[in-house]
């Protein structure tokens, strides 16, 4: 399917919905999108606002979406239009005629009413265990975060790929839109939550079997022949969404060290990167694997996203939706909690419900810390080694940022027990560097202040 016949089909979808053509913008939206650009390098080329290419680009894929009878979005619209092609041709060539809108496959349209999509988006996806997935609710925009491990999944067929970041910056809510889009590009898509006692047996078990329905549907468990699981992931194109992987790891150690009973993951994820297969593990927690690096290469078939907060722009869509429209000067509130959506509707909600003056409190410099967001930080810090302890105090009573040589004068940890700390603390996403300097945020700062005073280095 070219770039003309996408053109086309696009083209007589709208047409038959709105009674008109795809307008110009229209048109460099779906063509950018089937050349794989980016919002940014549409509006660049068109001389247009970049917000404005969006807008009408999320109403293009809402109108295609109630026309096509799944959700269309600019990243799975190419294969939406694939599956609409071979679809209407299937029906064609059993002499049928399919009717969506205005648009008929046999000839002229007269306009029945609206005939939902029963062609499954996917031949083979017939496959899903999505029940531990959470409901989504309200999405803020993370545009540039969706596109690259899209791109990381689709184009470069990375095989693990870990998204870390501190408490409530989004990682759960990122996965969830990720799945939602692209998860009619495989034959199975699985979500599992990991509780505080991961069984990889468990795990283990159930994903195999839903492999053996999918190949035997009529046939007993008991007389299936159940084969190594990575065996299935070679067999089969899947995508297993692991959430709460910090489970995995153990309290009181550097980031990302297994538990004993949890070695069995760890042997999966060495084989999920060592062996050929079509499968993707989308891992998804506070800290990754101890052997999955941050920083990759261009080349490398695994990958880490460590999510940052929010930008301005859907920080504000937070408060406003939280009933702080009205505030001054929003984007130091925004600063001061970095962005992250759940700090900001914790202490959003506090203000509201104490009748809190905000510009009093961004005046003050005041950080508040609902019991909420004090409970969040707390089990992270609970997680922490002792050294890592150490070096993160030592930060909290810092009133800027240092480097690792004033570090090590402050503490009496050896070089490589420091470097380990901080590497440690920047793979859970709770130190800042800045350069060659190192701090925590103005929150983390406060919390540590106010829960561990006793432990606080003297000055």
């Amino acid at each position: 399917m070219n770039l003309k016949e996408v053109l086309k089909m696009a083209d007589e979808i709208v047409f038959a919905k709105t009674g008109q053509h795809l307008d110009d913008l229209q048109e460099a939206i779906v063509r950018g999108t089937i050349q794989g650009k980016k919002y940014t390098k549409i509006a660049e080329e068109i001389h247009c606002n970049e917000s404005y290419v969006r807008d009408v680009g999320s109403k293009l894929w809402q109108l295609l979406s109630e026309e096509l009878g799944e959700e269309v979005s600019k990243i799975n619209f190419r294969s939406a239009m694939k599956r609409f092609q071979v679809s209407n041709s299937s029906n064609f060539a059993q002499g049928e005629v399919v009717a969506i809108g205005n648009f008929n496959t046999c000839g002229e349209a007269k306009h029945p009413p609206n005939i939902p999509n029963s062609h499954p988006p996917n031949q083979k996806t017939s496959h899903q265990d999505l029940s531990e997935m959470p409901e989504l609710g309200a999405f803020f925009d993370r545009t540039p975060e969706l596109d690259t491990i899209t791109n990381w999944i689709l184009q470069q067929h990375s095989r693990l790929i870990t998204i870390t970041g501190i408490s409530g910056i989004g990682k759960t809510s990122l996965a969830v839109q990720l799945v939602k889009q692209i998860k009619d590009e495989f034959e199975c898509a699985v979500w599992y939550t990991l509780d505080e006692f991961p069984n990889f047996d468990k795990f283990q078990s159930n994903l195999i079997q839903l492999f053996s329905n999918s190949e035997n549907p009529d046939s007993s468990p008991t007389n299936q022949k159940q084969l190594p699981l990575i065996k299935y992931l070679q067999n089969h194109r899947c995508l297993v969404v692991l959430d709460d992987v910090h489970n995995l790891f153990g309290s009181g150690e550097l980031a990302g060290k297994y538990k004993p009973e949890s070695e069995a993951y760890r042997s999966l994820f060495k084989q999920i990167e060592k062996l050929s297969h079509q499968s993707c593990l989308l891992l998804v927690g506070w800290e990754p694997p101890k052997e999955v690096p941050q920083l990759t290469s261009e080349n490398t078939l695994i990958r880490t996203l460590q999510l940052s907060g929010l930008d301005t722009a859907a920080a504000r869509e937070i408060l406003r939706d939280k009933g702080l429209a009205e505030i001054d000067r929003p984007e130091a509130l925004i600063h001061r909690y970095q962005g992250n959506p759940l700090w900001l509707k914790s202490v959003a909600t506090l203000i509201l419900e104490l009748g809190i003056d905000a510009t009093d409190l961004l005046l003050n410099d005041t950080v508040l810390l609902p019991d909420d967001l004090q409970d969040s930080l707390q089990q992270q810090f609970d997680r922490l080694s002792e050294i890592e302890k150490q070096v993160i105090l030592l930060l909290a009573k810092e009133t800027s940022a240092i480097d690792l040589t004033k570090l090590l004068e402050n503490t009496k940890l050896l070089l490589s027990d420091l470097l380990n700390a901080v590497q440690s603390l920047s793979r859970r996403c709770l130190i800042e560097q800045q350069g060659k300097f190192y701090t925590i945020s103005p929150v983390l700062k406060q919390y540590l202040t106010r829960s561990q005073p006793s432990a606080l280095p003297a000055n």
